[in-house]
């Protein structure tokens, strides 16, 4: 097999999962929790640090909030079986970068990886969140290419893959829609939260050797599941969150 058509078969393939690659990163960090420490050896830097690396996650989440909000139905989906495009998004966010979603992941990501204070860990995420995500991306590309052409490539070539170019910005044509929104992010929002409150927990353990449930966290977590719950039961039983074309 050729090298683009391995690439892009790998791409596919790794697009089909992408969904299981938090459960790996998740692994990784439970692997490190042995070597986790307070920043500083000390209980308040520690909690400053966690609103840092929850502040890093929810920019993430935003960024991808940002994007939904204005995408018409039909892209930047969850689908998992084949790549699907009923158009090209170029306005909006995509107007200054090409993936804005794996962006977006990307930081959600990281302030999870930088969660236990360790910084061969964080190297070890974004060194595999690139090469995971470069053979998705080249798939993507090859799919858009092949069904809008000449379209797609003039896009491509003034609009950078991952790294926005802020200058490039044009107004988005759909306005922003919160319904769609909730509709799907609820599950990555309640993700953040219960990731890092099962981190810290575990943190605490191995930095005092004992299970210790931070006041905070248990609020967090709590005010997260009511959201959770609530957004789910609108999208599960009713049709509140439905928006016509998204």
């Amino acid at each position: 097999m050729a090298l683009r058509e391995d690439f892009e078969s790998t791409g596919n393939w790794l697009f089909r999962w992408r969904s299981y690659l938090p459960l790996i990163v998740i692994a990784i960090l439970l692997a490190a929790m042995p070597y986790y420490k307070y920043p500083g050896h000390s209980e308040n830097l520690d909690h400053l640090w966690e609103v840092v690396c929850l502040i890093i996650s929810f920019f993430g989440l935003a960024i991808r909030i940002f994007t939904i909000g204005y995408t018409p139905k039909g892209t930047s989906g969850r689908n998992t079986k084949r790549q699907v495009a009923d158009t090209l998004n170029t306005t909006g966010i995509y107007s200054i970068v090409r993936n804005p979603l794996y962006l977006g992941n990307f930081f959600m990501g990281l302030g999870i990886a930088m969660f236990p204070y360790l910084w061969w860990l964080i190297l070890i995420y974004i060194l595999s969140f690139w090469l995971y995500y470069e053979r998705i991306i080249f798939a993507e590309e090859a799919y858009l290419r092949d069904k809008f052409g000449s379209e797609y490539l003039n896009w491509a070539d003034s609009t950078p893959v991952i790294f926005p170019r802020f200058t490039k910005y044009r107004k988005a044509n759909l306005p922003f829609s919160w319904r769609n929104v909730l509709k799907r992010e609820y599950n990555g929002f309640f993700a953040v939260i219960c990731v890092m409150f099962f981190f810290e927990t575990i943190g605490e353990f191995f930095a005092e050797g004992k299970f210790d449930f931070d006041f905070g966290w248990i609020v967090l977590v709590g005010i997260g599941f009511i959201i959770w719950l609530t957004l789910r039961t609108l999208k599960k039983y009713t049709t509140l969150l439905n928006v016509k074309g998204r």
